[in-house]
């Protein structure tokens, strides 16, 4: 077995995996990693990256460039030109991101869910009733991110933004183990309600979720990075459109993204739960 193999075995004990990922001091450990994660020093630099090459599936082929001025450097790397082409076709929701399909479905009036048999609210997720009403009984998914992906988002549709909320929180791991353990872990976390409204008119809202070693979130429409210490206003009024598939951001290490869309809108064939994803490929199709 190699060293990698005994180290993905012993991580992926549930009860050690949620101790060592959550019971620990999350915050504390994610400024730590921010500020360490941006260190431009080579030896930090080539540790980290092998260090994080062995405890993942860390592929930097795709990568626009060759060398990384610090780990954040490459956590947050551009893709080659061409690598992630958005479907054309206007009837579909792309995929923003890379991810792998979490859970996915109808919203039950106001309520999805996490994992299967752990309920959450749209009004504690989103924290705002009206907004809430524009997407009961919609459609909903959550594509996570890993610590190997490619961390940037992009439109998924041509889009006008408005308006973009950031609501303080905690920093749980988003595994799927967590997930299981923890309720209402997606509202509980520090995330950013983006609201957007398709050309048709429909609204469609993106929440990227923060996690542990990844409270930050670049929008490069507010020229801005949020996280724990934004201080003053969350609620950023936008009148800004965008075009499918322009980068609307990123990650600093992985998390998640939840996307709300109306009850018209169907998920394209090939999506199910597990299923990794690439960002630009369909997600959902209006009826």
């Amino acid at each position: 077995m190699t060293v990698k193999a005994l180290i993905a075995s012993f991580t992926q004990q549930e009860d050690l995996n949620f101790l060592l990922t959550n019971r620990i001091p999350r915050a504390a450990l994610t400024r730590f990693m921010g500020r360490f994660s941006k260190i431009e020093n080579p030896l930090v630099r080539d540790f980290s990256i092998a260090l994080w090459k062995l405890f993942s599936d860390l592929d930097l082929s795709e990568a626009r460039k060759t060398h990384f001025k610090s780990l954040h450097d490459c956590f947050t790397r551009e893709l080659k030109p061409g690598l992630r082409p958005f479907d054309p076709d206007p009837s579909i929701v792309a995929s923003p991101s890379d991810g792998i399909v979490g859970a996915h479905g109808r919203i039950a009036d106001t309520e999805l869910f996490q994992v299967k048999g752990a309920p959450y609210s749209l009004l504690d997720l989103l924290g705002d009733s009206a907004l809430v009403d524009q997407h009961r009984n919609g459609s909903f998914v959550t594509l996570r991110l890993t610590s190997s992906m490619y961390h940037r988002f992009h439109a998924p549709f041509d889009a006008h933004i408005e308006r973009v909320t950031l609501i303080h929180g905690d920093v749980w791991n988003v595994n799927p183990i967590a997930l299981k353990r923890v309720e209402r872990l997606f509202c509980k976390n520090e995330r950013a309600v983006i609201r957007t409204h398709l050309s048709t008119g429909e609204a469609v809202t993106l929440v990227p979720v923060a996690a542990i070693l990844v409270a930050s979130i670049r929008l490069h429409f507010l020229d801005m990075v949020l996280n724990a210490q934004t201080r003053g206003p969350v609620n950023f009024p936008c009148d800004v459109n965008v075009t499918k598939g322009e980068e609307l951001g990123w990650f600093e290490h992985g998390s998640t993204i939840i996307i709300l869309a109306p009850g018209d809108f169907n998920f394209c064939d090939g999506i199910g739960e597990g299923t990794r994803i690439r960002a630009g490929q369909a997600l959902l199709k209006k009826n």
